[in-house]
């Protein structure tokens, strides 16, 4: 398979759902359209069972990479997971056991084979692990490698300063973590990376790494991360109660999408749709000009729904929403309540006296009777905490809808 070097095709790639290229877009760019057949990767730590639409934005970005001729590459982080990644934590992960990161990777492939086509025909993604080689290391090993670094530079970190001003602990062994992912880049020996904006410090040290051991080029492709744009916490947050998961079944699929704030419909549309860009344009303006965002979101669960399942799924999920909201499923004059970010649940509604009492809310939670009223998602967590507008069902009467 020949390379595709159609520019239109890369300046979309490298624009869209994207914060930042290094060394530049430009330098990139430059070797996308030279022909040359580059390697390029995307990692994810095995941390959870669910991937969920806001992974989803790398692994098409690395199909479209795929579908222009590039080889590339899918890295389940097993090692990693077991020491976990401290970006944008306040305090060092829990780590993981090997059995538990060999659970959550039980179905990984299969969800990211609905996005990436991977192996068995030509130029087929190929699917590795880290374990393969990090669980090789000895100590020297260890210590050669952390010789390329220093304190001064792994300090540097944002989430480390935030810690050090706390006066929280930072531990020896998440140093190691950017360390790691560095090797993964020399040892797959790869011309770019594709990762969360977030990730940023953790690809340039492979991007230091592959300068030292081979005096090559790494390029670095920093992507936007799915956010709310007006609280600024990411969207596909457990603790939030609504992730929109790869392998979810179709019809939660589309009635967590229309769960979704309305101020994220553009960025879900942008960051996990093949929508194009001028369309997408033109729903901002229908937006602005006063079209209902209910709408909207009918038109982005199908489009989500179908990339997972298929045009007559995504069909079948709006039919099946629309006649059961149609025939009730949310009453028409639907009690409004008020409360302040970070609220505990339990707290809110014994205040606002929907539940008896604390013991009374576990029990409901325990019997599986409080839920998301739109995707149906249930509420499993007796200290969930209120950090978006959400609607309720508690009970099997009683709705509610919060808001921040």
């Amino acid at each position: 398979m020949g390379v595709n070097t159609n520019s239109e095709k890369i300046e979309e790639i490298l624009s869209r759902s994207v914060q930042n290229i290094l060394p530049s877009k430009d330098s990139f760019k430059k070797e996308l359209l030279s022909g040359k057949k580059l390697r390029i990767y995307v990692g994810a730590d095995a941390t959870g069972t669910k991937l969920h639409i806001g992974h989803a934005t790398n692994f098409m970005i690395l199909e479209r990479l795929r579908q222009l001729g590039h080889e590339v590459i899918i890295l389940f982080g097993d090692f990693t997971a077991m020491i976990g990644d401290p970006s944008g934590k306040d305090t060092a992960r829990k780590p993981l056991t090997k059995s538990d990161v060999k659970k959550n990777l039980e179905t990984w492939k299969k969800q990211v084979s609905k996005i990436v086509k991977i192996g068995g025909f030509d130029n087929g993604a190929k699917i590795v692990t880290n374990s393969t080689w990090l669980s090789k290391m000895n100590f020297a090993d260890v210590v050669k490698l952390a010789s390329n670094f220093t304190v001064q530079q792994m300090i540097e970190r944002d989430m480390f300063q935030k810690r050090l001003a706390e006066k929280k602990p930072i531990f020896l062994h998440e140093f190691f973590y950017p360390l790691m992912q560095g090797q993964d880049s020399v040892v797959l020996d790869v011309d770019a990376e594709v990762g969360g904006n977030d990730q940023t410090f953790n690809m340039l040290a492979g991007r230091t790494l592959q300068k030292i051991a081979r005096n090559k080029e790494k390029f670095v492709v920093a992507t936007t991360l799915l956010i709310n744009p007006k609280t600024g916490k990411k969207l596909m947050n457990k603790s939030e109660g609504n992730v929109i998961g790869l392998d979810d079944e179709y019809h939660d699929m589309f009635g967590k999408c229309m769960a979704l704030p309305d101020e994220a419909i553009v960025s879900v549309f942008t960051d996990c749709t093949y929508v194009s860009m001028n369309e997408i344009e033109e729903i901002k303006k229908q937006l602005a000009g006063g079209m209902n965002p209910r709408d909207v979101k009918l038109r982005l669960g199908k489009e989500i729904v179908k990339i997972y399942y298929d045009q007559e799924k995504a069909d079948k999920a709006e039919k099946d929403f629309i006649e059961t909201f149609k025939k009730g499923g949310l009453p028409e004059n639907l009690e409004e309540i008020k409360t302040e970010n970070g609220k505990s649940l339990a707290e809110f509604l014994v205040e606002n006296k929907i539940v008896a009492s604390k013991s009374d809310f576990r029990r409901l939670i325990t019997e599986n009777a409080v839920s998301n009223a739109v995707s149906g998602e249930k509420i499993t967590d007796v200290n969930f905490k209120i950090h978006s507008n959400i609607t309720l069902k508690v009970g099997k009467k009683r709705f509610i809808k919060i808001s921040i």
